[in-house]
């Protein structure tokens, strides 16, 4: 018996390798037929033993013979329905997730590779027991903010915990205040009795614009600014021209001018002297009003006195030159010399560029008068754009009209259009 049990037992012979018949299927599961599927159970996986069918909807333009249509994969226990989720198995099988199927024959022992790739399908599950109950509605704001609110108490830190609390505290009792809503809204509506309406506010937002006067219904932009708002009529009739008809050529043209450094002022003047038109005069004069308070700019840029002006601007019309220092001037408080201001100068150079674009037909070269005037060409344009211009490139028919020639296509002129629209202030952002 002991030498029965000091032996070993010997251990089976193990059975030979098995042999597995491979081979690839030589054509596809047809469009008709169903063959071997793929399913995904992302939450909830169904027995082994559960039967699943496929269905196939059909499309307006399918048939019953030639099979097409969305497939369905179907299956159901005592518990739980399983359904293919459409939307979701395209989404998968649009990412390029694709697998191969390969079918094995226990019988045979031969493993049966499909030739074309799969895509899974992506199963739903529903709970038999609750298709019943109808489900909850979406919660409104306030359940949610109840619910976020109690959660913040609940497991909030101290901080949190703390914001809560001042919220709670500046919060308004609507309910409160049903009872006296009636005397709060007629306080509001008597408080606002001394506002200004939107309309009458953009009136005075106009009448302060440090612009001329101007017609904001006129539908010609030669209307926009009326000339004797710019000139007064006085100061008009006082304007002599006679200079510029008896001067023998340009050169004695440009020393009438009380300001001969203009290029703009002596090149419009020379253009002017060429036609032939009634208006040939109106634009001399205007020519030489604008030349005026270009001058008279340059002797107010510094201190000046009055009494010096008359001898400084001696071919400036006292009438003309009276004026000015009457409008575009203003004595500090507690003296009596005129002094000028960067609002008024402002107001100056406005008021000489809406003569300008009387002069250039309502589309003026603002560059040129830029340098006349030895300010940037930025800064011109956007007076111009408070005049109510536009600075753009003129097309073909508008160079024709103007009588410009095409080198200067790519050139930038202020244009006035009418009814006039003015630029719109930018909000400033708020900071924090």
């Amino acid at each position: 018996m002991a030498s029965s049990s000091l032996k070993k037992r010997k251990r089976d012979a193990s059975p030979g390798p098995r042999e597995i018949a491979f081979k690839i299927a030589s054509h596809s599961v047809a469009p008709a037929e169903v063959g071997p599927m793929l399913v995904s159970f992302p939450s909830l996986e169904a027995p082994p033993s559960t039967a699943f069918r496929c269905y196939r909807k059909k499309t307006k333009t399918s048939t019953e013979a030639d099979g097409e249509g969305e497939l369905t994969v179907a299956g159901e226990t005592d518990a739980v329905e399983f359904e293919s989720n459409q939307e979701e198995s395209q989404r998968v099988a649009s990412a390029g997730c694709r697998y191969v199927i390969a079918v094995h024959n226990k019988r045979t022992s031969a493993l049966t590779v499909l030739p074309t790739t799969l895509s899974p399908h992506v199963l739903t599950h529903r709970v038999k027991a609750l298709k019943s109950i109808e489900p909850s509605p979406a919660p409104s704001a306030v359940e949610y903010f109840q619910a976020r609110t109690a959660l913040g108490e609940t497991f909030g830190t101290k901080k949190a915990k703390a914001a809560i609390r001042a919220r709670e505290r500046n919060r308004v009792d609507v309910s409160a205040m049903e009872g006296v809503m009636d005397f709060v809204m007629a306080g509001i509506d008597k408080g606002a009795e001394g506002l200004m309406t939107t309309e009458k506010a953009k009136e005075v937002a106009d009448s302060n614009r440090p612009i001329p006067p101007f017609s904001a219904t006129a539908t010609d932009p030669a209307d926009v600014y009326p000339l004797h708002g710019i000139i007064p009529e006085p100061e008009w009739k006082a304007l002599p021209v006679s200079a510029f008809f008896e001067a023998g050529g340009a050169h004695e043209r440009k020393d009438a001018l009380p300001f001969r450094h203009s290029q703009w002022v002596n090149a419009r003047v020379e253009s002017t002297m060429e036609q032939s038109d009634k208006g040939k005069k109106r634009n001399l004069k205007t020519l030489f009003y604008i030349a005026s308070m270009m001058a008279f700019r340059r002797a107010t840029e510094r201190k000046f006195k009055a009494e010096d002006l008359p001898e400084k601007l001696s071919s400036v019309p006292g009438a003309v030159l009276d004026s000015l220092l009457a409008r575009f001037t203003e004595c500090p408080r507690g003296t009596t010399e005129p002094c000028t201001t960067p609002q008024l100068q402002l107001r100056l150079i406005t008021h000489l560029l809406a003569l300008c674009l009387r002069v250039d037909n309502y589309a003026a070269d603002y560059a040129l008068i830029a340098r006349d005037l030895s300010l940037a060409p930025e800064q011109i344009s956007t007076t111009f754009k408070s005049l109510g211009c536009k600075i753009v490139k003129l097309g073909e028919r508008e160079r024709t009209r103007l009588g410009l020639p095409d080198s200067v296509a790519d050139e930038k002129r202020a244009v006035l259009t009418a009814p006039v629209e003015f630029p719109k202030q930018r909000m400033k952002k708020k900071t924090r």
